[in-house]
């Protein structure tokens, strides 16, 4: 199969699961605007929580091809965590999707639960210096099992961008700034070491 088919059977399979709009295919030049739109991302306060870290945006920048895709209100997001709290190497705190999960964890008096957010050590978030020390707000990449299982691509990576990279994605592609309207970014190699 020629890349360029590859890249049209990915962008087709994107389109197949509920929620997903459009599709557009990265060119380099808009690599480079979104590394510096992530980098002033990542100096920002997130969630009032800490420092940014997009880890997603950046394993997913690294793929051979990569597309944004537009999603509605109706597309499911990936399990979670979405949202990882860290301090140095500690884990902090995440986001849960599991309410019987979240229950239980607000019986600890331990915990802080902000929304679907679980601070593990309350005491600890006191305690940290927010100006010098900051806790890391790190967003994962994330698995996209649909693409995943699809022939001759390989390193399948998701993420969410931040919302300077949402509006020009969306200015990209030609979508109004529409309530409910978001973006995600898949990447994926053709090249791999298992015979994909």
């Amino acid at each position: 199969m020629q890349r360029e088919e590859i890249i049209e059977m990915v962008r087709q399979r994107l389109k197949e699961i509920k929620g997903v709009g459009e599709t557009y295919v990265l060119l380099d030049e808009d690599r480079e605007v979104i590394k510096e739109l992530e980098k002033k991302a990542d100096e920002m306060t997130l969630m009032g929580l800490g420092r940014g870290d997009n880890r997603g945006i950046k394993e997913v920048l690294k793929k051979d091809v990569v597309i944004p895709f537009t999603t509605s209100m109706e597309y499911v997001w990936p399990c979670c965590p979405n949202v990882i709290l860290m301090h140095h190497d500690r884990l902090v705190g995440e986001d849960l999707d599991d309410q019987c999960k979240l229950n239980e964890l607000t019986n600890c008096k331990d915990n802080l639960i902000i929304g679907n957010i679980v601070i593990y050590d309350k005491d600890l978030l006191r305690s940290i210096d927010s100006k010098n020390d900051p806790l890391l707000v790190v967003l994962p990449p994330k698995p996209c099992p649909e693409v995943e299982e699809l022939s001759h691509i390989c390193n399948v990576a998701l993420a969410s961008p931040s919302p300077p990279t949402d509006e020009y994605l969306k200015q990209k592609m030609g979508i109004q700034q529409v309530h409910g309207t978001g973006t995600f970014i898949l990447g994926f190699d053709f090249e791999c070491s298992g015979g994909n």
